[in-house]
């Protein structure tokens, strides 16, 4: 066992390879979509060709979007479903199986799924195959897996000022690795960034098997124990608690979700709207937005550690919300570049919920239970997760036609629901 027990490098390293794949993949399945719907290659001239486009090229321009929407929906769901299951498993096993059982089985399932992006980009394979791999990945946990592990093993080591520090890497790398991906597709194409990819997730690999100590003072393996009785520690993680703690931890856990699921599924079809007309982005544009992302990250750690110390948690996350549904409201009216790429602003404090509501469920159970309080957490924002894609890209392929901002209305509108739980 190695003797390093700096959890940052996963969580950067996977993150970036994380959030270079999302937007490479979405803009990868635009593409070919768009090279059998109008029988031309994609390229970035097609954006510059959207802006002034005639009745036919805007008709396929529709046809791809509701077809790129739907695509991408059956792509998140193959791999969200069967996910929904195996991330529980994994972070609360990770209470007696040590904190690797949730962090290793992740990045295989990653590494898995770059090589099968790869051999798809290289051999234009059938886009359907990306289904099959996403299942696979999905049975591996995934990333809430791996972030519900990194959150249990910082919770076993550091004091509670430093748990934020895993949520501002996953935040400036989520701003940071999507503005590569622009760069990298702009000027080698989609391949080889899902290479790179691959890499980044091999060398995240060899550091947690080959470097990562186990945060736990003991791990102590159960071969005769059926895995399936490890999530029994969730159950006795309310069966035991008093009314007000169950409470408590109830009504957490229900606004973190429906907060996870209007900021997910408002976010989830930015790209696309941005592909779409009248903005007909480039992927360096696009590229570039994210990178402004990072304000929206370094602002919520910054109000989280600003408004902890003159606000109590709840009206931290009040703040949260409410810019989450101004910046989603300006999205569904950001119709020219300078108002979209101004869309972050009224979102800076965005966050800050996320942080802030996983913190109070930590501290509501001792140690001994925090890989059960992840396991839920993490359930919860995969069941969220699939009902937002659902919700909204179904919502998305719906009204692309006439109103393609109505997705973000629809998301700004339902933040009312966790902001009255939480009050």
């Amino acid at each position: 066992m190695g003797g390093s027990y700096l959890i940052q490098p996963v969580v950067a390293f996977y993150s970036f390879g994380l959030f270079m794949t999302i937007p490479l993949l979405q803009q990868y399945v635009y593409s070919r979509l768009w090279e059998q719907l109008s029988s031309a290659p994609y390229s970035s001239s097609q954006s510059a060709q959207c802006v002034n486009s005639s009745s036919n090229l805007t008709f396929t321009i529709m046809e791809v979007q509701k077809q790129a929407s739907v695509f991408i929906l059956y792509a998140e769901l193959s791999f969200l479903v069967p996910s929904m299951f195996s991330c529980p498993l994994l972070v609360s096993c990770s209470d007696s199986l040590g904190r690797k059982a949730a962090i290793v089985p992740p990045l295989l399932g990653n590494l898995l799924f770059s090589v099968c992006c790869f051999l798809i980009s290289c051999f234009s394979l059938d886009l359907h195959f990306l289904l099959g791999a996403g299942f696979v990945a999905g049975l591996f946990g995934g990333p809430s897996a791996l972030l519900g592990g990194c959150f249990a093993y910082v919770a076993d080591r550091c004091r509670e000022e430093a748990r934020a520090g895993v949520d501002l890497i996953w935040g400036l790398i989520a701003g940071l690795a999507p503005a590569c991906t622009g760069v990298l597709i702009y000027a080698i194409g989609f391949r080889w960034p899902f290479l790179i990819v691959f890499l980044l997730y091999l060398l995240t690999l060899a550091y947690v098997v080959l470097v990562l100590g186990d945060s736990l003072a003991s791990v102590i393996p159960l071969p005769s124990q059926k895995l399936l009785g490890q999530l029994q520690s969730v159950y006795m993680m309310f069966g035991t608690g008093s009314r007000r703690r169950n409470t408590a931890l109830g009504l957490t856990l229900a606004v973190f979700a429906l907060f996870k699921m209007c900021r997910d599924g408002g976010m989830s079809i930015i790209i696309l709207y941005q592909l779409n007309q009248p903005l007909c982005w480039s992927e360096l544009l696009i590229g570039c937005s994210s990178l402004l992302g990072m304000i929206v990250h370094l602002g919520s750690y910054a109000g989280v550690s600003f408004f902890s110390r003159c606000l109590d948690d709840a009206n931290v996350v009040l703040l949260g919300l409410l810019s989450l549904a101004g910046g989603l409201l300006m999205a569904a009216f950001a119709h020219t570049t300078l108002l979209m790429l101004l869309v972050r602003l009224p979102l800076i404090l965005s966050d800050m919920p996320s942080a802030v509501l996983r913190s109070m469920m930590s501290n509501l159970v001792p140690g001994s239970e925090q890989g059960a309080v992840f396991a839920c957490v993490v359930f919860l924002e995969m069941l969220s997760a699939c009902v937002a894609l659902v919700v909204f890209n179904s919502t998305y392929a719906a009204t692309v036609t006439w109103f393609s901002g109505f997705s973000f209305l629809l998301a700004s509108l339902l933040t009312v629901i966790p902001a009255l739980l939480i009050g």
